[in-house]
């Protein structure tokens, strides 16, 4: 049985993970399946949005037993090839040019939550829903996902979820910033797709320049931020979808 599963329907590509029995905790072939599933969505030219999901009760409750077992026994450079992995498996979500959320419907732990934390939007049952960073709590560290948490919602906050590895609510993380959305249980896949759909109907180019830019502008000054905006804004009059886009605006416009 293959660990994710992949569908495309109506510009919108949705990737399941799908080891249900394990609550989708991470292993070296989900963490694969994962990138390679991202990368796919990102070539097909019929996806404008991902949606990524677990199957069974839990999103994603962080590394299985084996897999840790497995990394204990790693040597230091097989370690750092199996991290290097992960890490790349996560910058392909903050990458893809496509918009990423994440519909979070039980326990997002440990590298569950930090795979939530990469996604551009996470939307999340009401009750269902847990999220921690629950790694110091058995001696590891959340090494790769502390350099994203920080940079979504701050030092001050980041500190405290890191530190203290306790469980919080999805109302809890919307207030935090580590979410976007909280909705009720029962409506959640309804209000994740009314989400995706929405998303569907913008221009593909014009979401993958602001996604681009969103990322490329957390280390710049103000001064080179501004620099780099203006050129990103003359470059998106360049393009098909603008150009084609006024053009609709403007014709709406005639004769009101």
């Amino acid at each position: 049985m293959s660990v994710i599963t992949t569908t495309v329907t109506d510009g919108i590509g949705t990737i399941t993970m799908n080891r249900p029995e394990k609550r989708n905790a991470l292993s070296t072939e989900l963490i694969a399946a994962l990138h390679g599933a991202v990368d796919a969505m990102r070539d097909d030219t019929t996806v404008k949005v991902v949606v990524l999901r677990g199957d069974g009760p839990a999103f994603c409750a962080g590394a299985d037993l084996a897999y840790l077992q497995r990394i204990s026994e790693l040597s230091p450079l097989e370690n750092v090839d199996d991290s290097t992995s992960l890490k790349n498996m996560f910058q392909a979500i903050v990458d893809c040019p496509k918009p990423v959320i994440a519909m979070v419907q039980g326990a997002a732990i440990a590298g569950g939550c930090g795979l939530a934390t990469v996604c551009d939007i996470v939307v999340a049952a009401r009750t269902g829903a847990v999220f921690g960073y629950s790694e110091v709590k058995i001696g590891f560290i959340p090494a790769i996902v502390l350099v994203y948490l920080v940079r979504k919602i701050g030092d001050t906050r980041a500190r405290r979820l890191l530190l203290t590895a306790e469980n919080i609510s999805a109302e809890e993380a919307q207030t935090l910033g580590m979410i976007s959305h909280v909705v009720d249980d029962d409506v959640l896949e309804l209000e994740t797709m009314q989400i995706a759909r929405r998303l569907a109907k913008n221009s593909a180019s014009a979401m993958a320049m602001t996604k681009s830019m969103l990322t490329a502008v957390q280390g710049m000054s103000l001064d080179a931020g501004l620099h780099y905006a203006t050129v990103m804004n003359a470059m998106a009059r360049q393009t098909e979808d603008c150009q084609k886009g006024i053009a609709a605006f403007l014709n709406s416009q005639k004769g009101t």
